[in-house]
């Protein structure tokens, strides 16, 4: 009952759903949809073409691969990504995953279409007793919660 799917608007772009390496791998593959730049000390937003489905009570977190900062010196600036479950099919961007990449360098970094940028782990989560968590439909992405 959790999984990634093309999003909207994606599904003749070559998008690469998501794997693990091997058997014993946590986390789940993330590569980019098309190449992307971004600007000394700058952020860039790296698409992925994908969505993700999961349980109510779950979360995927998205982590930079490890090579990233060695090849690239870029990482992600707020070290873990979260994409909630309630993301999926939301009416704005249909629950679309972008990767925030900083660039911690002097010069432009240039990542090309199918490089993988980030690492996908599904998990549980516990929430505390008599919560009055509202209860709406999501729209947005970045920072879109409580607007």
């Amino acid at each position: 009952m959790r999984g990634f799917e093309i999003a909207k608007g994606y599904e003749n772009k070559e998008v690469i759903l998501p794997k693990r390496s091997t058997k014993l791998s946590a986390c789940y593959d993330i590569s980019l949809v098309e190449d992307l730049v971004i600007e000394p000390h700058g952020i860039g937003l790296g698409v992925t073409g994908l969505k993700a489905y999961m349980q109510d009570d779950e979360v995927l977190m998205l982590f930079a691969r490890s090579s990233l900062p060695r090849k690239f010196g870029v990482f992600l600036p707020n070290a873990v990504g979260i994409i909630d479950a309630d993301y999926y099919n939301n009416p704005t961007n249909d629950g679309l995953i972008h990767v925030q990449l900083f660039n911690l360098g002097n010069e432009k970094v240039v990542l090309k279409k199918g490089e993988r940028i980030a690492q996908g782990m599904f998990r549980k989560y516990l929430t505390v007793d008599n919560e009055d968590a509202i209860d709406t439909v999501r729209v947005g992405g970045f920072g879109s919660t409580g607007k």
